[in-house]
């Protein structure tokens, strides 16, 4: 039985009819007042029920379900989750949000100033790592709270975080995303990264004025927190050293934290803050948490079940043969010029990444087929393909609050609110990151203009 053949009633549109009534339910609690990863649970559980019944083949149906939920790249995040939340929950244990308040407070970076560090330091975690989801996993725990404790503005505070995490999975050369877009276009990765980086540095540019003029407003809080501010927690910072060394030395990401963590254990033992016990000890009564692994991963635990459901979810769209007929409709009708051929390449890939939960996987989708063969009907480049189909899917992908990374980002929001007593933003919030619209429009004018495009041809070269 061919997997992406799945027969529904109403045919395209059927095979959709599950993920709009999911987005439909995610929407209806949000403006409740109640939204939240766990809200949305109920939602994805009764559209998958509903999809079932408008399936012609109900075994094929569970099955496509089935194949969606073992995704390899879903599979790959839920991994690197486990163990980045631990290593998330030891750097608040070893007191590292109280040493950035310290730091924050004696150098009198407060407010937007610290909104803009913070972006600062998730584009840079992220522009080595390569990997939105672990640096919103390791970057959310400490940044927030801490921002918050010195008067950013919460919101902007939240999507700067966000933001930062964005650009490093366009710009990275070991970002999944640059190596996929760079390979189904068979284009170098050197060549497409340096290519890409004029329209990359100046949505970042744009993106850091953003968050600088509106990332201010609040006061110093006076809690807990602010008044145990404490230089010590500072030693925890050697453990991001310890993990970027081990992806600069092309360990596994797994194997990355793993040695961070373990380098934060002992970093944490060093500055008083945390006891060997503390990572796992039998709990005193039963319900008790056994101390920081089962804590990290509890962290992690509402944002894996929204994948999970959203994994299974966009299977049924894909297999139910939708995704072609938009590739094929735009192929047919719309591709007209070089620059209807570049608009389209951002649209459909923009469209296509809307419903899917990871952003690699739209690539894999969109370009093998639709991407190169459209672009090879103008001519155009491999590298200037894979730069308008990879910044596409690193831009308006991270404003969709059902997708992975974002899920992430908001679980981690949720957990820090509740252990910090902050603001909680609502995870709509996420359609305000200003990186994702400034390097949106910034590849729309490019594609427009002509800016930077390339030919395989050397006398259209410009």
């Amino acid at each position: 039985m061919e997997k992406n053949n799945l027969k529904m009633y109403g045919g395209a549109f059927g095979g959709s009819v599950p993920l709009l009534i999911f987005i439909t339910g995610m929407i209806v609690v949000t403006f409740a007042g109640t939204g939240g990863t766990t809200s949305y649970w109920a939602a994805g559980w009764i559209a998958i029920v509903i999809g079932m019944f408008l399936a012609k083949d109900k075994y094929h149906y569970n099955e496509t379900l089935i194949d969606g939920i073992a995704n390899r790249y879903g599979a790959i995040i839920i991994t690197l989750w486990l163990f980045a939340g631990v290593f998330g929950q030891l750097m608040t244990a070893g007191g590292l949000v109280e040493g950035l308040v310290w730091v924050g407070l004696e150098a009198n970076m407060q407010g937007a100033y610290f909104a803009v560090i913070a972006l600062i330091c998730a584009m840079l975690f992220s522009l080595v790592t390569g990997t939105s989801t672990g640096t919103v996993i390791a970057m959310t725990p400490v940044l927030y709270p801490t921002g918050v404790f010195l008067g950013a503005d919460p919101i902007v505070l939240a999507v700067a975080i966000l933001a930062g995490a964005g650009f490093g999975d366009n710009v990275s050369p070991h970002s999944d995303t640059t190596i996929a877009s760079a390979s189904t276009q068979e284009a170098r990765i050197k060549t497409v990264v340096l290519a890409r980086m004029p329209m990359v540095i100046v949505a970042a540019i744009i993106t850091i004025a953003v968050v600088f003029i509106f990332g201010g407003g609040g006061e110093v809080t006076q809690n807990e927190v602010t008044e145990n501010a404490n230089p010590s927690g500072l030693l925890m910072l050697a453990s991001f050293a310890v993990l970027l060394t081990a992806v600069f030395l092309n360990r596994h990401m797994v194997e990355a934290f793993i040695w961070a963590i373990i380098s934060a254990v002992i970093l944490g033992m060093i500055n008083n803050n945390i006891a060997l016990l503390d990572m796992f000890h039998i709990p005193t009564e039963s319900g008790a948490s056994s101390g920081i692994v089962e804590d990290g991963i509890s962290s992690i635990v509402n944002p894996l079940v929204f994948v999970i459901i959203i994994l299974a979810v966009t299977q049924i769209m894909i297999a139910s043969g939708a995704i072609d007929k938009i590739l094929a409709f735009v192929m047919d009708k719309f591709t007209k010029s070089a620059r209807a051929a570049e608009l389209a390449i951002i649209f459909v890939t923009a469209i296509i990444s809307t419903p899917i939960s990871n952003n690699t996987a739209a690539v894999l989708l969109v370009g093998p087929g639709f991407v190169k063969k459209i672009g090879e009907k103008f001519n155009l480049s491999p590298s200037r393909k894979a730069i308008m189909m990879d910044c596409s899917v690193t831009s308006f992908y991270f404003t969709i609050p059902w997708h992975s990374s974002i899920v992430t980002w908001y679980g981690l929001l949720v957990v820090a609110s509740q252990q910090y007593d902050v603001p909680l933003p609502s995870i709509f919030t996420s359609f305000l990151n200003p990186y994702a619209w400034a390097l949106f429009i910034v590849i729309i004018i490019a594609a427009i203009t002509g800016w930077r495009r390339s030919y395989d041809d050397p006398e259209h070269n410009q």
